[in-house]
């Protein structure tokens, strides 16, 4: 009975040290990595799917060249190849916008206050 209050005991004490570790905060660098590398693993898996076409296609052909009862192939769209991987640069925002805004509307305010 001991072992079994001693493991409850335990399981209580890990499960709330483990409740108080806060998330993660990612900084721009991690978020720019993080993107590239989802973009990576999309483009991984476009060339994937264009060598599967291939390779579907090559299967296809020495089918239909080998077997005397093949029905005629149909006409299937080409296989798209995807080309070198290329990650676009983001561009930053000009901070010069957001202060042009603000700086109009400080008049306005002075204006309704002498009414």
């Amino acid at each position: 009975m001991n072992k079994y209050l001693l493991v409850l005991a335990i399981a209580c004490t890990t499960s709330a040290a483990l409740a108080k570790i806060p998330a993660p905060v990612l900084t721009d660098e991690a978020k720019a990595k993080a993107a590239e590398t989802a973009a990576k693993t999309a483009h991984n898996g476009k060339l994937d799917g264009y060598k599967l076409c291939m390779s579907m296609d090559k299967t296809a052909a020495y089918y239909y060249k080998t077997s005397k009862s093949a029905k005629p192939a149909t006409a299937t769209p080409p296989c798209a190849d995807p080309g070198a991987f290329v990650f676009p640069v983001p561009v930053a925002a000009a901070p010069a916008a957001p202060a042009a805004a603000a700086a109009p509307a400080a008049p306005a305010a002075a204006t309704a206050k002498k009414s």
